[in-house]
């Protein structure tokens, strides 16, 4: 099966700067979520844009062939760390179409907040 789009943008990007709860499980976080149902691996590569300064870029993923993975942009590490409490946005560039999606928790506070929406899936 293939669906999905080689091309993603998620315009909205803001790891929160602290977290209220056990971690791993309520830390703070962004995660950007890929299906690939294809029968090949996909191997993506995303870049972040912020406001003050150039983009950041490519980290390097692999989403297995019919898996799916939910990366966190708070794990994501080479070339740099994401900052916490900065505005960011995000390309995800695909071999192979993928679906992707947007998920934030925000446990700053004990009644914690969760959001999530699919991505802008460009044009191919």
């Amino acid at each position: 099966m293939s669906i999905g789009r080689k091309q993603w943008a998620i315009a909205e990007g803001w790891i929160p700067g602290w977290s209220h709860g056990p971690e791993p499980e309520l830390l703070s976080h962004e995660a950007v979520c890929m299906l690939n149902a294809n029968d090949r691996d996909a191997h993506v590569q995303i870049t972040i844009y912020y406001t003050d300064r150039e983009p950041v870029g490519p980290y390097n993923v692999t989403v297995p062939a019919r898996r799916t993975l939910h990366q966190r942009f708070n794990n994501l590490a080479d070339p740099e760390p994401i900052p916490k409490a900065t505005a960011y946005a995000s390309t995800i560039q695909s071999d192979v179409p993928i679906v992707v999606q947007h998920t934030r928790l925000d446990s700053r506070q004990a009644e914690n907040a969760l959001i999530t929406t699919i991505a802008f899936a460009g044009s191919e």
